[in-house]
């Protein structure tokens, strides 16, 4: 008993430490909504929680269209991202998984901290899937420069394709995940969804 106890709080400070780690990263925090308009390179959009927003979209800001994909497309050696909750056991578990395509390799490569639609901290990882298993759903090796994780993706869990897009591609009434620069005026990124697609990040 006195084993199983200290196994017990071994593994409840394990996982306190984990999430703590996480805590402690920078955290990137998107945000989500749906398009209004976008004109004279000013995105006007609503958000989730219903405030109405508008950023500038500049030359410089990365446009990603974002499709629906499926765990088959995850391959060895395939770039994805993927939001994830951290374990005890040191795995992650994937709440979405985004494959990029080949073009777009490298974007946002590295493990970081996360804000998910919800308000919650979890993580983020870009990298390149390595090993694949299939134990306890679909398990997969990903490097990053300066890491790897493993990576726990459960049947349920929603899969993204993302390729390059463009400005002309932010419609109305199409899902967006905007990503601001610094400034908070500015747009780094919009991830936007095809064709009434929500993006699951």
């Amino acid at each position: 008993m006195k084993n199983a106890l200290s196994a017990t709080f071994g593994l409840l400070a394990l996982s306190a430490a984990v999430i703590a780690s996480a805590a402690d990263m920078p955290v990137v925090k998107p945000v989500r909504g749906t398009i209004d308009s976008f004109e004279n390179n000013t995105l006007n959009f609503t958000t989730r929680a219903g405030a109405h927003q508008s950023i500038s979209v500049t030359d410089k800001t990365g446009v990603r269209l974002v499709s629906k994909g499926d765990i088959a497309s995850i391959k060895s050696d395939s770039f994805i991202g993927s939001a994830a909750t951290p374990q005890a056991d040191g795995t992650l578990k994937a709440l979405e998984v985004a494959v990029f395509e080949p073009s777009l390799k490298g974007s946002g490569e590295g493990h970081y901290g996360w804000q998910n639609a919800d308000g919650s901290t979890g993580t983020m990882t870009n990298g390149t899937v390595g090993k694949l298993t299939g134990t306890n759903g679909h398990t997969l090796s990903v490097s990053y420069k300066g890491g790897e994780k493993q990576l726990v993706v459960p049947d349920d869990v929603p899969i993204a394709y993302i390729q390059a897009g463009k400005p002309e591609q932010l419609v109305k009434g199409a899902k967006v995940v905007v990503f601001p620069a610094e400034d908070g005026k500015t747009a780094r990124g919009v991830a936007v969804g095809k064709d009434g697609f929500q993006p699951p990040m």
